[in-house]
């Protein structure tokens, strides 16, 4: 069956500013916050990309995802599970803002005081990226290949439309499943099993 996708938002827009402007990222993270209303990107090459506010049922699905991993989080005690809004500067450069994440405790204890009040500098342990209708699919399979080349150890791209799920893991193999029931956090996150059925059908 053809999947029409319906778009609920605009793209996103990206925006050349180097050589000509270069925030710092302590200019660059005060720019975020005068524009809270909208979800802004930064990659390696110091682009920025603003996002519009995601749809309806892709916000509801996201909610389902981010309350499965932060309840486990809390649960298993050993990471913290970070939302949509957690911005990550990435060994590379890049800023990025994944859909839900969790990062050990050991690591982020090594963090000056200072760090954990801004982007956190470094790449989450775990990223999950939502495919919601307006989003490109090329851009995010090229941010999952990005999260695991600054050492993300798991990575899953889930698309509810097409019902597919693909893992991205640290040796380099990638994983594609069709129509999947559950998927489980693996080592990388013992215990942790995320409902996909519920994720991928209609949010309300």
């Amino acid at each position: 069956m053809a999947v029409v996708d319906h778009r609920s938002g605009p793209p996103a827009l990206e925006l050349h500013m180097q050589p000509a402007i270069d925030m710092s990222r302590e200019q660059f993270f005060q720019f975020c916050q005068l524009n809270r209303d909208v979800r802004i990107e930064r990659n390696a090459e110091g682009s920025v990309a603003v996002m519009a506010p995601t749809g309806g049922e892709t916000g509801a699905r996201g909610v389902l995802l981010l309350a499965a991993l932060y309840h486990w989080a809390e649960e298993d005690g050993t990471g913290v599970a970070f939302d949509s809004s957690t911005g990550f500067e990435l060994p590379d450069g890049a800023v990025r803002s994944p859909d839900a994440a969790w990062v050990l405790r050991t690591r982020l204890a090594r963090l000056p005081a200072e760090d954990k009040v801004g982007f956190l500098p470094l790449c989450p342990d775990f990223v999950i990226e939502l495919l919601s209708p307006s989003d490109s699919r090329a851009v995010l399979q090229r941010k999952m290949e990005e999260y695991r080349a600054n050492g993300a150890r798991l990575g899953w791209l889930i698309d509810p439309a097409r019902r597919q799920l693909t893992i991205y893991r640290a040796d380099g193999s990638l994983e594609r499943r069709v129509e999947p029931d559950v998927v489980t956090g693996e080592a990388v996150l013992p215990g942790f099993s995320l409902d996909l059925a519920a994720i991928c059908r209609p949010a309300f």
